[in-house]
């Protein structure tokens, strides 16, 4: 007897019509927020006028109040840099990539993983900005002319080819974003009474570009988004791989092995998915997408952060293997001392975080759980943060001379800074969900007859 394949479950819950879609999606930009979002947004201020107190104190101080020695030169403020650019890392992908192989179910949250990639780079850009000491110098890093007339910038340096990728992909990145938003601005722009609130009708205007819904301009929309998400494609590998650059291209033990681009670009992935599901979490509960943004998406995302999560720790394992099969000794030793020296709490973290607790997911009722999901996508994100501190810290804080081995302790100006980040990030974030649509109601309306829960109920019926 033929049995038939279990079919997919709904990517759109609760038997929605297309008006039910253009309603729900238009409500947080158009009611009022709920207590939910008062609280995060409250905690999230809270943290981000904290930090810019640091930030502020640093540059009229100098850099000297953060924890840095002469040893251990790149710590706090590059690790949080680094685990910055990861997280901005997977919004493009899921954009981009699953666009290219017409995967339905990125259409609920693709909008906020590209919002989390431009506000997760502008944290990042933070870091090395304050790290100069002057910020009003930051144009130096370009190379344009300046006062000192013929002084350019070391073109040889992966640090220069950090602020281009960087650069460019977070242009692309707000560029990919804002043309997926004009259909929905559009949608605004028509919900709105002119009489009642003129400001408000004229701004989704000026956003919405004239877009009027014609054959013409969802052909050029489509072009466009596909000619962009070509673009993206190949800069999601780039950037990170750059980034990786300005740690293999050096001569210390631990940091300079060619496997680093791969290993950064699937442990950008890595965090970036995990802070996407943590975002969409949120999300759901803060401007009511609970049928939008379903389990099923949740589920798909855990299957990513396992696979990505599992080439980490092969990552890891060929590391050590390397380490030891090169029978050079320095190298033998920095892999040693992470695992047994002073910071073998920050490498036992970072194993456990980001190489066991993923293999959680191989439970079905684990990765269809949305709480589990919750605090195991925080854990990846720590675990993440722990993998930047033990490249960092711990190859340079017992360097060749043992004379100059040191330890690393961040001050409270440190920790502010980078807490004022997390803070200042979910503030530009909650403040998005409040202003743009976070789902792209147009595209959720051409799966609705194909994936929605009461069109998926009546197939199974026939």
């Amino acid at each position: 007897m033929h049995k038939e394949s279990r079919i997919r479950d709904p990517l759109i819950d609760g038997n929605k019509t297309f008006h039910d879609i253009t309603v729900e999606v238009a409500y947080p930009v158009e009611g009022k927020a709920n207590k939910y979002w008062w609280t995060l947004f409250g905690l999230s201020v809270i943290l981000m006028l904290w930090g810019f107190g640091c930030i502020a104190y640093t540059i009229g101080t100098g850099i000297g109040v953060w924890g840095l020695n002469k040893t251990i030169n790149w710590a706090w403020d590059i690790t949080n840099f680094v685990w910055w650019i990861g997280i901005g890392h997977a919004g493009t992908l899921i954009s981009a990539v699953l666009l290219l192989f017409r995967q339905k179910w990125r259409m609920a949250i693709n909008r906020s993983a590209e919002a989390m990639t431009i506000f997760g780079v502008i944290q990042a850009g933070l870091f090395p900005l304050i790290h100069m000491g002057r910020p009003w110098l930051a144009y130096w890093v370009f190379p344009i002319p300046n006062q000192y007339g013929s002084l350019w910038v070391n073109f040889n340096s992966p640090l220069l080819w950090d602020v281009f990728a960087i650069s460019t992909y977070l242009t692309v990145s707000t560029v990919f974003w804002y043309i997926g938003l004009i259909p929905d601005f559009a949608m605004i722009r028509d919900r709105v009474n002119e009489k009642i609130n003129p400001l408000k009708k004229k701004l989704y205007s000026l956003l919405s570009f004239g877009w009027s819904g014609r054959a013409k301009h969802w052909q050029r929309f489509e072009e466009v988004s596909l000619v962009l998400a070509g673009l993206a494609t190949p800069l999601v590998f780039s950037v990170h791989s750059i980034v990786s650059m300005d740690f293999a291209t050096s001569v210390i033990p631990g940091w300079h092995t060619t496997i680093f681009p791969p290993y950064f670009v699937l442990g950008a992935l890595f965090s970036g998915f995990a802070m996407v599901e943590t975002l969409l979490i949120i999300v759901r509960k803060v401007v009511n997408m609970e049928a939008y943004i379903t389990i099923k998406h949740i589920e798909y995302m855990n299957v990513i952060i396992l696979f990505t999560g599992s080439m980490v720790g092969i990552a890891y394992i060929t590391e050590l293997f390397m380490a030891w099969y090169s029978g050079v000794e320095f190298e033998q030793y920095a892999f040693l001392n992470r695992a047994t020296g002073p910071y073998w709490w920050a490498y036992a973290s970072m194993m456990t975080c980001n190489v066991v607790i993923p293999q959680l997911y191989w439970i079905y009722k684990i990765r269809t759980n949305i709480i589990a999901t919750f605090v195991l996508s925080i854990f990846v994100n720590i675990g993440m943060w722990f993998e930047r501190f033990v490249i960092i810290v711990t190859s340079l804080h017992r360097d060749f001379l043992p004379s100059s081995w040191t330890m690393f302790s961040p001050t409270f100006v440190d920790i502010g800074i980078f807490l004022g980040t997390i803070g200042f990030f979910f503030v530009l974030f909650l403040m998005y969900a409040r202003t743009f649509p976070v789902v792209a109601q147009a595209e959720m309306k051409t799966i609705l007859k194909s994936s929605g829960s009461e069109f998926k109920k009546i197939d199974n019926e026939q």
